[in-house]
């Protein structure tokens, strides 16, 4: 794919350097992405694969004793991702009102990450649409306590960030500019929301889950909502009737592949 068809890079301030930042193109890609051949097989065995992971979730006498488990294991794998040391037997600690054996903020990010799954969760069961506004509140949630809890939880954020590096002259991307986070954070919801888009729902979760990324629209906590993105898209797209699948575990044992194949169109 041509990089004018993703995005482009235009100036941005940050840190007292001016840097190139990448403002990625709305969503769906145009060109319309090629799903032939290799791409559509592989793409009807993952769809799937979704629908037998669904299926037995129906069998369990009680989903929720699995989903309890489950969850605060995506939950601790998630967090751990972006540096936490707990694990799930001090998340279960923690829940018992014990001390943990690893620093308080830890196991409280890791506690963040269930709350705002399952708020949003709660939410998409109302009715409730998945948009910009569910999002910062999920957003709330995840930052409420805890590491980066002075970062303006649940608000986009006024300021450019960037990824990698020692500063943002040497950073490894830098996001698109404050001023542009609203927009494209507007075209994203126009996209996951877009009736007329006919791409199946598991490429409509792929492709917002990089955007959402590349956007980075929060200050911190974007890899993860990012993440807790896609289970949700699944659920409101059908695909799944429970937040089962998680790729967390996935991400951290291929993360240099994972950060290359995000690189690669933007």
């Amino acid at each position: 794919m041509h990089r004018d068809a993703v995005g482009a890079y235009i100036s941005s301030v940050a840190g007292g350097e001016t840097v190139r930042a990448f403002v990625p193109a709305p969503l769906p890609p145009n060109p319309p992405l090629d799903l032939g051949g290799t791409r559509q097989t592989l793409l009807e065995r993952a769809t799937l694969a979704l629908g037998r992971l669904d299926s037995i979730s129906l069998l369990l006498p009680d989903p929720r004793l699995f989903l309890y488990a489950y969850v605060r294991r995506e939950a601790v794998l998630s967090s751990q991702i972006e540096g936490t040391q707990s694990s799930l037997s001090d998340l279960l600690l923690f829940e018992l009102d014990e001390v943990p054996g690893v620093p308080f903020d830890d196991v409280v990010e890791v506690s963040n990450y269930i709350a705002a799954l399952e708020h949003g969760m709660a939410r998409l069961r109302e009715s409730f649409p998945l948009c910009n506004r569910l999002l910062r509140e999920m957003h709330a949630k995840l930052m409420a306590r805890g590491r980066g809890s002075e970062k303006a939880p649940g608000e986009f954020r006024r300021s450019q960030n960037w990824i990698g590096g020692t500063r943002p002259g040497n950073a490894q991307f830098v996001p698109p500019p404050p001023q542009q986070v609203e927009p494209c954070m507007a075209a994203l919801e126009s996209f996951i929301h877009g009736e007329a888009d006919t791409a199946p729902v598991l490429l409509k979760a792929a492709l917002a889950h990089v955007q959402f990324e590349t956007i980075h629209p929060f200050l911190d906590g974007n890899g993860r909502l990012g993440r807790l993105l896609i289970a949700l898209l699944l659920h409101q797209g059908g695909l799944l009737a429970q937040p089962l699948l998680y790729l967390s575990l996935y991400f951290k044992q291929h993360r240099a592949v994972y950060y290359e194949l995000l690189d690669r169109v933007r």
